[in-house]
């Protein structure tokens, strides 16, 4: 319903028509601005959303505008309460747990952001539940699920322009917290000799404890990731805004690792959980056989010399496969075989593929 609202802001501004055309999308901006329009750019997710304008007087038109094309198009009314103007010269402005301010650089304004208060508060209490979980039980499955946290939150909050400055200060108030409760059960020092995920997330080797085999991730190493802005035609209820979603679409790789580390797998080693790690990294999320690309839900890591065979955990001997294709490489069920063939429509390379990790496990081909 709200893809109403997106495509209505756009045209009243960035999509404007304008009776002459213009070669750059500079001039059309210096055109727009010689008009009346209401300059205005929207920021959405879900029904939390703000226009940014460049005054006051600006802001007022867009909020008596909006109320109103809400009310008599959509039905909707606006909260009081959480809709206002701010000026964020002056104040700073909170939008999905980022703080947004405008300051002063040089002759122009650019947008600072950080971490809103409450959600750095909720994030200390996070991490103390968990360390605290690692103290009573010092186990991989419990260095992982913190890894999982630090990894999430990382992924979201690097988009803000202060995120080392933040992390720093959250790492500096929990620290005396970690290393009090940690130091008893883990090894504290820079990694030795760290497994490959954690060398590519985490390269600067900051100091932090090793609990089981598993070096957790340090709070304060990350740095601020570009975000790069779309066009509202970048959208599912088009033919042409799906279309650019599909030639832009890429697996959100890291999130996913984020996933596989809250996996629980019994009777499996610290090596097997690392390099199953690794590997899935390393190949983009991609099935090893397929190309497919991965969501955690779909990831099996196979043995290609099976352990019974005198295979190892090591990451040379480890694969990442589609579940159903790991599925038919073990499979001697003829009918079986046949249909999880056709359901993935495997080409003669991609049999060629599953033959040759069959006779690793010593089965017939198919």
């Amino acid at each position: 319903m709200l893809n109403d609202l997106d495509q209505w802001v756009a045209g009243q501004w960035e999509f404007f028509p304008l009776s002459k055309s213009f070669q750059s999308r500079t001039g059309e901006t210096l055109a727009k601005k010689r008009t009346n329009l209401k300059e205005g750019y929207l920021v959405r997710y879900a029904d939390d959303f703000k226009i940014l304008c460049k005054d006051g007087k600006t802001a007022q038109k867009w909020y008596h505008a909006v109320r109103l094309y809400l009310k008599d198009h959509l039905g909707l009314d606006i909260s009081p309460e959480k809709s206002q103007i701010v000026n964020l010269r002056k104040r700073e402005s909170e939008f999905l747990g980022f703080t947004i301010r405008a300051d002063k650089k040089g002759k122009k304004r650019v947008a600072r952001t950080g971490i809103k208060t409450s959600k750095k508060r909720k994030i200390k209490e996070e991490a103390k539940k968990l360390i605290r979980r690692i103290r009573t039980s010092p186990s991989a499955m419990n260095a992982l699920l913190f890894n999982s946290f630090v990894l999430g939150i990382h992924q979201y909050f690097k988009r803000a322009t202060k995120v080392n400055l933040e992390f720093s200060r959250l790492a500096y108030d929990l620290g005396a917290f970690i290393y009090n409760h940690l130091r008893p059960v883990g090894k504290y020092g820079h990694p030795a000799n760290p497994p490959p995920t954690y060398k590519k997330m985490y390269p600067n080797r900051f100091k932090t404890f090793q609990i089981a085999g598993v070096y957790l991730f340090p709070l304060s190493d990350v740095k601020t990731l570009n975000a790069f802005g779309f066009t509202p035609k970048m959208t599912p209820f088009t033919e042409e805004g799906r279309n650019m979603i599909h030639k832009k679409l890429r697996s959100d790789i890291q999130s996913e690792i984020g996933l596989l580390m809250k996996s629980t797998l019994p009777n499996r080693s610290i090596e097997y959980m690392d390099n199953r790690i690794s590997r899935y990294s390393m190949k983009m999320g991609k099935c090893e056989i397929t190309g497919a690309e991965l969501p955690a839900a779909d990831v099996h890591c196979h043995h290609y010399v099976p352990l019974s065979l005198g295979g190892n955990d090591q990451f040379d001997n480890l694969r990442i496969l589609h579940k159903g294709i790991h599925k038919l490489i073990h499979a001697t069920n003829k009918k079986m075989i046949d249909g999880l063939t056709k359901g993935f429509r495997l080409t003669g390379d991609m049999i060629n593929k599953v033959n040759r990790f069959r006779r690793k496990c010593e089965l017939e081909t198919i």
